[in-house]
């Protein structure tokens, strides 16, 4: 792979111009340039070269007023199934990774590739070439956290039993064994190896964090060996500004001491007397079991390092904020101390989740639950759902072997006085959660004065039902519809065909006694209905929200496959016969 590509090249553009961009580049180059009418080839002494001066010119250097594109050099017949994907964030979970990958078809391997940048390079195949086309279609150019993904193919080694065209490199055994699938996503390595710290800094210290032309902050990453990120222009005036390293738990730890001993010394400079605190973001999930039952585990903590700890109040998160503010004062070494033992707990509660995540996404089939944004990723916020380009882009996402999922209906109840919670004021916090979920979310008029519940009619697919029935059951344990140590319990109602009822139940009940036993949800299918004007009849489901959700897919399922056996009606009217 160390043949380059080098396109959006000017009609005026000569070998001699792309010598000199190469050598002022410091990239060695091992054949003369071949320039063509709008493009040119070269070949570099290896893949390493090859790659730098795809990192270093691709997108980043002009040349006669156009930005030159670089890129590996691969024929029409080795544009296969295998892709080059660059400049990924660096600090991507490769769950998050799998699940963009996952919108486009099946991934047969994805390897992480050596680099001296920054981002992340990973090469890989899918198991169709239609898919791979998709994936370069859909993927090049998308924004991902501030970097634009850059998509290419790569010579695909299954397809290098063709005859070598003349004059071309190829010819022989291919270079190299053919590379291996990757190993299963648990034992494969990490493109973050740990949850980032977020902390909150005042705005004034910014730029002695900084320090001149960035050498303050260079020096900290080096020393602590992490990725900070002072997101400057994020809420432009506010008072504070946060910053995201990325890094083991020591260098997360290391690089906070370092900050707050700047800051330290930047108010004692400016002569400000009052106490700076260590303020540090996480995300609501964790906060509870970083509190600990009756505050033991805070309590602990403020004994252990001698500090004094707050946390910011649950009225202060929104939907699209759902970080808690920790503060805590003391001391910088003892402040220090805090920031360990809290981000171990946030930490132990983070892997706590991803196992759960992964265990419910293998129960949940048709759901890609890594990119859904119900819990954190790699930073300590929640993925945002503009992060991934599905469940609300491309006419496959999430679906990729079987098309645009169907839109589902589906029936919530909720306490009727948490109605106005769920609305919000003027109907804010509605319409926030229809667009953050991709569903479309109606409370039902009540059905008499003293009613106790209220009917919140969800539509949209699979992944839009997760997310808003989600935010809802989230929501009223905030607002405390539920009591502290009360499990959030709802009855969702889905119609089904009265045909398929009796799948649903099963003979004797089996189907359905299996489902309840399986979900850990109630599932009732009233015998004495009347079906609807459609048909339909109603199945009731009761349970906190992973059940629930379960028990929904595994019901969607059984009438997937009643659907598929249902005879086919010819244009005439007749059913077609089944073959025997």
């Amino acid at each position: 792979m160390n043949k380059l590509y080098i396109g959006n090249v000017s009609e005026q553009t000569s070998a001699l111009d792309l010598e000199t961009i190469f050598e002022q580049w410091k990239i060695p180059f091992s054949a003369p340039f071949l320039v063509k009418s709008g493009y040119a080839f070269v070949d570099c002494p290896d893949d390493k070269i090859a790659m730098k001066a795809i990192d270093t010119l691709s997108g980043k250097v002009e040349l006669h007023g156009k930005l030159l594109e670089v890129e590996h050099s691969v024929p029409k017949r080795q544009r296969s199934c295998k892709l080059q994907i660059r400049n990924i964030p660096p600090h991507m979970q490769w769950e998050v990774l799998d699940g963009l990958l996952a919108q486009y078809g099946t991934v047969e391997s994805c390897e992480q590739v050596n680099t001296d940048t920054e981002t992340a390079v990973v090469n890989v195949r899918y198991a169709v070439k239609e898919q791979a086309r998709q994936a370069v279609e859909k993927l090049n150019g998308f924004m991902m956290e501030s970097y634009a993904l850059k998509v290419c193919y790569i010579p695909d080694e299954s397809v290098l039993s063709d005859p070598p065209a003349v004059g071309s490199r190829r010819g022989g055994a291919p270079r190299g064994a053919p590379r291996q699938p990757s190993p299963p996503l648990g034992t494969r390595p990490k493109l973050q190896s740990d949850i980032p710290l977020r902390m909150l800094v005042p705005t004034q210290f910014v730029g002695a964090i900084i320090g001149k032309e960035g050498a303050t902050i260079r020096n900290i990453t080096k020393q602590t060996h992490s990725k900070i990120d002072i997101h400057r222009k994020e809420n432009a005036g506010a008072a504070e500004k946060p910053i995201t390293v990325h890094s083991t738990p020591e260098g997360c730890s290391s690089a906070c001491r370092s900050i707050m001993e700047i800051m330290q010394k930047e108010a004692l400079d400016t002569k400000i007397t009052e106490e700076i605190p260590l303020k540090i973001l996480a995300h609501n999930n964790f906060v509870g079991r970083l509190i600990g039952k009756e505050g033991r585990n805070l309590k602990k903590i403020e004994q252990d390092t001698g500090t004094k700890i707050t946390i910011s109040p649950l009225q202060d998160l929104t939907l699209y904020n759902p970080e808690r503010t920790i503060t805590v004062k003391g001391s910088t070494e003892a402040c220090a101390r805090a920031e360990e033992e809290v981000m171990k707990k946030i930490r132990e509660a983070y892997e706590n989740d991803v196992a759960s995540m992964n265990l419910q996404s293998n129960l949940i089939p048709g759901l890609n639950l890594n990119a859904l944004g119900l819990f954190p990723g790699g930073t300590a916020a929640a993925v945002s759902p503009s992060m991934v380009p599905g469940p609300f882009s491309g006419p496959q996402a999430g679906y990729p072997s079987f098309g645009q999922p169907e839109s589902e209906t589906v029936h919530l109840f909720i306490p009727a006085l948490a109605v106005g919670a769920i609305i919000g004021k003027q109907g804010q916090h509605i319409k926030q959660l229809s667009r953050f979920a991709g569903a479309s979310i109606k409370i039902a008029p009540a059905d008499g004065m003293d009613a106790k519940q209220r009917m919140v009619i969800i539509s949209g697919p699979p992944e839009a039902q997760f997310k808003a029935q989600g935010r809802i059951f989230g929501k009223l344990k905030e607002e405390n519809f539920f009591g502290p140590k009360e499990e959030v319990k709802l009855e969702a109602h889905i119609k089904v065909p009265s045909f398929a009822a009796g799948r649903v139940i099963g003979k004797g009940g089996k189907t359905v006694n299996e489902l309840q036993n399986l979900t850990s949800a109630e599932v009732v299918v009233p015998r004495d209905q009347t079906p609807d004007e459609t048909d339909q009849v109603v199945v009731k489901i009761t349970g906190h929200f992973y059940a629930s959700q379960l028990a929904q897919r595994k019901i969607q399922e059984i009438l997937s496959q009643v659907r598929r056996q249902q005879p086919k009606v010819s244009p005439a009217g007749a059913p077609i016969p089944r073959r025997k």
